[in-house]
């Protein structure tokens, strides 16, 4: 297992490779997969609302489920990667399946039942994909460097992100806004998401011997809220599910804008690009900033952020100041923290439990915000959207000054968190000892010494031998 270590020339040597190639695998399959979900994900709100006619209500409810219905599957794919080191056949099966969704949605017509199947088809896969997909890039980086690693896969996913609504924008124009054709594209381009996964992600067994376990984890340690054991872990659990209990969703926001200013239907699958271009332009920044100075700062000013948002819409009305500024900083949210979030928990995860954590990360993440998508859907059509907003922006504000309680300890403090993957660090050599050679855990006994060095070092360096007292007893 890797272990940082705190000599500045190491570290130097560490942070300063390009990004491995794993990662840049994986970054390719996000983009390619992203662009088939972002053409669906651009037209649903305006689908589900202009053409099909669901309240408020009924679209917060199904947002949610879009978001939130993948809290048991997300568990067992990041468990069932773990258990048996099948990180990239789980993930492979994620992303053929939110494939093989896209023509879930041309089968269900308008049919409500069916739509929510769909999309729960396509949430289940991406539920399965998430956590072994990020487990493989934590694997596949050294702690100090996950900001970075995050980042770029980010960046890389942000621009299918980019290229999603694009295509969806010219699908609808050329097709006179028929949506079969659409779904029937997002297909084909998901299906080439999955040939590219399986031709050049490495598993999990391909990675580096330093980066992976050193021995099979024993049964009794491999439990599903195992990771919970952790203080650290369980006080950024804590913190990113308050902070996703406040959380009102980016499609939400996209139907206020239109709402607010009142352009015209056929812009609206490009508005998730404001945004997506402000996070592609910061994920990388935002990744090599928590590195630097700690990644609970970065992850808590992109709420900052989203709080701006909310509050610019009860601020203005002014129609490209709210439109600016509004996709602005949701681009800054989603840049401080998507990719932040997982280089946070990272170092905190042993390998053995590294998908499993992330995987419980995410759905209490998610189950979160989907009790916030369906709460501020209500609100919405009880109260109207002005009050809806305000009590959204009440909420976040204090989930925001609790979780700046809870990540005010060890947890994301960047430099001191950075070589501690999970387990027990080696106490500080002293100063006359060489740094810890990168390669084998250092904990294991048979790597401490050769044959000629059986018994402990010299307390002190120098050409006197030590105190005869405290030479250690031979037989």
């Amino acid at each position: 297992m890797y272990l940082a270590t705190t000599d500045a020339a190491a570290t130097a040597k560490v942070t300063r490779g390009r990004v491995g190639g794993p990662v840049l695998a994986l970054g390719a399959v996000s983009l390619v997969t992203d662009v088939s979900s972002e053409m669906v994900t651009a037209v649903l709100p305006l689908y589900f609302v202009l053409q099909l006619g669901l309240s408020p209500l009924q679209f917060g409810f199904l947002d949610g489920l879009y978001n939130g219905v993948t809290a048991l599957v997300r568990l067992l794919g990041g468990r069932a990667a773990d258990r048996g080191g099948r990180h990239k056949l789980v993930a492979g099966a994620g992303y053929a399946l939110s494939a093989l969704s896209r023509l879930g949605l041309l089968l269900a017509g308008g049919g409500t039942l069916g739509i929510g199947a769909a999309l729960a088809a396509d949430r289940i896969g991406k539920g399965v994909r998430t956590a072994p997909r990020d487990a493989l890039i934590s694997l596949s980086a050294p702690p100090d460097a996950l900001g970075r690693a995050f980042g770029v896969h980010r960046a890389m996913d942000t621009t299918g992100a980019l290229l999603g609504p694009l295509a969806a924008f010219a699908l609808l124009w050329a097709t006179a806004d028929a949506y079969d054709a659409v779904f029937v594209v997002s297909f084909c381009v998901g299906l080439l998401g999955v040939l590219l996964l399986v031709a050049f992600v490495p598993g999990r067994a391909a990675l580096p011997a330093h980066q992976r376990e050193p021995r099979p984890v024993p049964r009794s340690q491999g439990r599903l809220l195992a990771p919970l054991r952790d203080p650290a872990f369980r006080r950024i659990c804590a913190a990113a599910g308050l902070l996703g209990a406040a959380t009102i969703g980016d499609s939400f926001l996209y139907l206020l804008l239109q709402r607010r200013l009142d352009f015209a239907v056929s812009w609206f699958p490009l508005l998730p690009l404001g945004a997506a271009a402000v996070y592609l332009a910061l994920a990388v920044p935002a990744g090599r900033l928590g590195d630097r100075i700690g990644r609970r700062v970065p992850f808590l000013c992109g709420h900052v952020a989203l709080l701006g948002g909310y509050l610019l819409f009860l601020a203005t009305d002014a129609g490209p100041v709210l439109l600016v500024g509004v996709l602005l900083l949701l681009g800054v949210f989603y840049a401080a923290t998507d990719g932040v979030l997982m280089a946070l928990a990272g170092p905190v995860l042993p390998a053995a439990h590294r998908a499993s954590g992330m995987a419980l990360l995410q759905t209490g993440q998610a189950l979160c915000r989907l009790l916030a998508a369906a709460g501020f859907g209500a609100a919405w059509t009880l109260w109207g959207s002005g009050p809806a907003l305000v009590t959204a922006a009440l909420a976040l504000a204090a989930a925001l000054a609790a979780a700046t309680v809870l990540l005010s300890g060890r947890a994301g403090r960047g430099p001191a968190d950075r070589g501690r993957p999970g387990t027990r660090q080696p106490s500080p050599a002293p100063p006359s000892e060489d740094p810890a050679p990168e390669g084998p855990d250092p904990q294991e006994p048979e790597h401490t010494g050769g044959p000629e060095n059986t018994g402990p070092p010299p307390e002190r360096p120098g050409p006197e031998a030590p105190h005869p007292e405290r030479r250690p007893s031979r037989p």
